[in-house]
């Protein structure tokens, strides 16, 4: 890859500046695409919008940006696009600054002032290469600085009319899988997150498998018709919102037991049960627990060291179940034993010490009710 270094003024940046959302976002004469493929959206904070500025307005040195040159002379921003966003926001009157103890915008700055932002000197490498090339080196370059998430790197590699589909769809502040989701989905949205759990859910997990194998598919639209599915189910399974609901493994659910007849009523009831046992640690695991019964998603409260420690000398080391079989003559060390609970929590036992025994490895590994 061929890399130069050149100067371009903030005049020649805003020169055309166009931002037509999806569409595109360009400018420097309108021969810079400033948000191409693999470039994430646009998230710098209001905060971080104005350090930029402040910084320009100091004449202090703001980070390298670099462009890859086409042919035809136009560009494709690489790796600059939140600074030089938030640099025509401001150019744009999109927000305002302090300066002398008074909010400013760039209409409101005198002659001077305005020429002297216009013509300050961002340092821009152009860079030529391969498109392999271009995008080894988009990951080269957002090793430092504010990190590339998984899936936005995956989108870098995996440009083409799939992913310019699924985008819109997924990928924006109020998309409409956002807005069909946010109920029962934790995501930030403009960080391709909601784009990933949907990816996870249709791929099993093997989001860059199902990448490759519909990089040029011409639309999204078995994804989105799965994604609405998934919620559709939740939102008719599940009558009752929780904010625990944001974060389940909806589409696992879903793919088990989208076939199975359920009681929604009686779920509902149970759940709201639930909610109020403090035996559950963890109560997002709810929704998994009631309909595969397994305990492990709830993380139910567990007995202390200290409770265990005075079961296991009032037991004297002696497993009450060798002890009916007749071996009560084997006395096990604190460490070969395990905490039960003798009334198991799905038969109503609670985590009290009047409901310990210490059990061997053996027994309490194959008791039932576990």
């Amino acid at each position: 890859m061929n890399i130069e270094l050149h100067e371009v003024l903030i005049r020649e940046l805003i020169d055309q500046y166009t931002d037509n959302d999806e569409s595109g976002v360009f400018g420097y004469c309108g021969k810079l695409n400033i948000r191409p493929p693999y470039q994430r959206n646009f998230i710098y904070s209001d905060e971080k919008q104005k350090a930029v500025i402040n910084t320009i307005r100091k004449r202090f040195p703001i980070n390298i940006m670099y462009w890859v040159k086409a042919d035809d002379g136009h560009f494709e921003l690489m790796d600059g696009q939140q600074r030089t966003i938030s640099i025509c926001k401001y150019y744009k009157n999109e927000f305002s600054v302090e300066i002398n103890e008074k909010l400013q915008y760039f209409h409101n700055l005198t002659k001077e002032e305005k020429d002297e932002f216009l013509n300050y000197h961002l340092l821009v490498y152009w860079c030529e290469g391969t498109q392999a090339e271009v995008l080894d080196w988009f990951k080269t370059i957002n090793i430092a600085g504010l990190e590339l998430k998984e899936q936005e790197m995956l989108n870098a590699t995996h440009t083409g009319p799939w992913l310019s589909h699924a985008k819109p769809i997924f990928s924006k502040s109020n998309c409409p899988a956002y807005l069909l989701s946010k109920d029962y989905v934790r995501t930030e949205v403009d960080r391709q997150r909601l784009l990933e759990i949907a990816l996870k859910w249709i791929s099993k997990n093997k989001v860059e498998d199902y990448m490759n194998i519909h990089q040029h598919d011409p639309n999204a639209n078995e994804m989105w018709m799965y994604f609405q599915n998934v919620i559709n189910w939740v939102s008719m399974t599940f009558i009752s919102k929780y904010a625990e609901m944001k974060g389940v493994d909806w589409g696992a659910l879903y793919d088990d037991y989208h076939d199975t007849m359920i009681d929604t009523t009686k779920l509902d009831i149970e759940i709201n049960k639930l909610m109020e046992d403090d035996e559950i640690t963890n109560t997002k695991g709810i929704f998994s627990y009631v309909l595969t019964r397994k305990e492990k998603f709830l993380n139910l409260r567990e007995f202390t060291p200290v409770q265990k420690r005075v079961a296991y000398n009032k037991q004297n080391g002696i497993c009450p179940h060798c002890k009916n079989e007749g071996r009560s003559r084997i006395k096990f060390s604190f460490v070969e034993m395990e905490a039960d609970h003798i009334n198991p929590w799905h038969l109503g036992g609670k985590t009290i010490p009047d409901n310990l025994q210490m059990l061997c490895l053996e027994h309490n590994r194959t008791k039932g009710g576990k």
